[in-house]
């Protein structure tokens, strides 16, 4: 019991920081039909310039403000002169996906030809801790977590209640009606790029916090868990990336305590082949007609 304690304490932790990069994710793929792989390289990059003014003696939380803005930034510049030339040449999806590794691996060696290759860590203080016969959280692992339900009611509030929200939804329903309907679908886009790049900054943060010690490919494994909570909640689906993310973020942690570790990602992957064997469109995504 104790060591299922302690493991479901890893996986209440894990489950946040998927979530927000997941949510991320999710909502870059739903709206700008781009399958951005490289969001993981601009999760890293963004954890290292977290570290980098830390470093200097700059407050961890001020570090994760700058991150999401650099991100926020840096992945609105992605899209302006990468990936939507390419669109607008009529360019394949599949090809997209084949554009968006060149970029992974562009940045993340790019970070790593900066920062090397050694891996480091923030200076930080973890704060008081909990603990119940084997279950352990930390008083900046409460925080990630109440940050990863801001993240969550935020997006709710934004997709159901605003303007931009309404737009995020018709264009990921079908731009061209959009269009034609008078949303600004360009600026719409651009929006989203910039939201999704300040979540993925966080959640690069936060990821660097929860794993203790980072290098430039730590988020490549990462990645696979991003796209098992995504595909597992249905592509696009904000809702639905949110319950992939605890069901991942748990599961996988839990059955670390059991099997070898390096195996985690195994059991994200069996986890949602298995449910994709049930429900192709994944837990809220809607069945294609």
């Amino acid at each position: 019991m104790t060591l299922f304690l302690a493991s479901l304490g890893f996986g209440l932790v894990t489950a946040p920081v998927l979530a927000i990069a997941a949510v991320g994710f999710t909502l870059q793929f739903g709206v700008t039909d781009v399958l951005n792989l490289a969001f993981g390289a601009v999760m890293i990059a963004g954890a290292f310039l977290a570290y980098l003014l830390n470093s200097r003696g700059v407050n961890i939380w001020i570090c994760l403000v700058a991150a999401m803005a650099a991100c926020s930034a840096g992945s609105v510049l992605l899209n302006k002169g990468v990936y939507a030339p390419f669109q607008r040449r009529g360019t394949a999806p599949i090809t997209m996906v084949i554009v968006s590794l060149g970029m992974t691996l562009i940045v993340e060696f790019g970070v790593q030809a900066l920062a090397g290759g050694t891996s480091v860590s923030y200076t930080m203080s973890q704060g008081p801790t909990v603990s119940a016969d084997g279950f352990t959280l930390t008083a900046v692992q409460f925080v990630v977590i109440g940050l990863s339900v801001l993240v969550m009611a935020g997006t709710h509030v934004l997709l159901r209640y605003t303007r931009l929200g309404k737009a995020m939804r018709a264009t990921a329903a079908n731009q061209t009606l959009a269009r034609n309907c008078g949303i600004r679908t360009g600026q719409v886009i651009t929006a989203t790029w910039a939201i999704t790049g300040a979540l993925c900054g966080m959640a690069g943060v936060v990821f660097a916090m929860d794993a203790g010690s980072f290098d430039a490919t730590s988020t490549d494994l990462f990645l696979v868990l991003i796209l098992a909570a995504t595909f597992l909640g249905g592509p696009g689906q904000a809702y639905g990336a949110m319950l992939g993310a605890v069901v991942i973020g748990v599961a996988t942690e839990v059955s670390a305590a059991y099997i070898p570790p390096s195996y985690k990602y195994v059991v994200a992957f069996g986890i949602l082949l298995l449910m994709l064997g049930v429900r192709p469109a994944g837990l809220l995504g809607k069945a294609a007609t």
